[in-house]
């Protein structure tokens, strides 16, 4: 039987299978979406439904994301991780600047304090690694964070196997963030790290951006188990490895039962085979 918890950092135990903020702002991760009741229900039904995995960034919106989860989700159950993000900066709809100055990055974790109405970040994630400015410096300042309380565990994303190992070097770092689903297996030498440091790996489109929910997978498996492709999706990646935490984001209550459904699929040895 798979596991369905990861204990991030060595000390916080989560559900693997959490929710992310993206799709609660609107087209391009720009502005609100619609009506906020909608989103605040979505996620508090999360919770309800036992998810202890957030997935945010300041940039969602920028800021609305953030801030919706406040709203929705205070006095945070004490069980609750909430993971977001910095260093990127949003000046449109469509238009990211990475920007990683040790300046930048502890003005942008302070203002997520203060939109999280949170005393210390559960995981705080840099968004980017900065060409610009040495890793040692971007990740030396969120060493600092740490240090003053104001962060509990440090995680990257979007980063390569040698980028995480030079990272490890510098300090811990409890969770990584790339591209990973069924159909995209291009970080599979930084997830086999991960595997080996004891590292999570919150796969960014766990669905393919929606290619996965239509079609995307053998329909024949979805059948067998009465569950939907996306389901399938979402379950190959709990089956996969113990330290696959997908963070599968949605705006609608219908779609949020179905992603947290997955969780009960039990694939077998030869589904497994059989989507590679």
């Amino acid at each position: 039987m798979i596991s369905q918890r990861f204990v991030l950092g060595g000390e916080l135990p989560v559900r693997r299978l959490g929710y992310g903020t993206a799709q609660l702002t609107g087209p391009g991760y720009w502005g609100p979406r619609g009506d906020a009741r909608a989103a605040v229900a979505v996620l508090r039904r999360a919770v309800e439904r036992g998810v202890t995995l957030i997935d945010t960034a300041d940039n969602y919106g920028p800021s609305v994301a953030e801030e919706l989860v406040a709203e929705a989700l205070r006095p945070y159950p004490g069980d609750l991780l909430i993971a977001t993000k910095g260093g990127v900066v949003r000046t449109g709809d469509g238009t990211w600047h990475v920007s990683g100055r040790p300046e930048t990055l502890r003005a942008m974790c302070e203002a997520s304090l203060r939109r999280l109405r949170l005393d210390t970040i559960g995981l705080y994630q840099l968004h980017r690694l900065d060409p610009r400015v040495p890793m040692a410096e971007q990740l030396g300042v969120l060493d600092e964070l740490r240090a003053e309380g104001k962060i509990r565990h440090v995680g990257l994303d979007t980063v390569t196997a040698e980028q995480l190992c030079a990272a490890l070097k510098s300090t811990d770092i409890a969770a990584v963030q790339n591209r990973y689903n069924l159909l995209d297996r291009d970080s599979e030498p930084l997830l086999e790290l991960c595997e080996t440091r004891g590292i999570a790996f919150l796969p960014w489109f766990p669905l393919g951006n929606g290619s996965l929910t239509a079609g995307g997978v053998r329909t024949e498996i979805a059948a067998a188990h009465g569950a939907t492709p996306g389901q399938i999706a979402l379950a190959w990646l709990l089956h996969r490895s113990p330290v696959l935490c997908p963070t599968p984001g949605t705006g609608s209550l219908v779609h949020l039962e179905e992603n947290l459904d997955a969780a009960a699929v039990r694939l077998t040895a030869e589904d497994m085979r059989a989507l590679g």
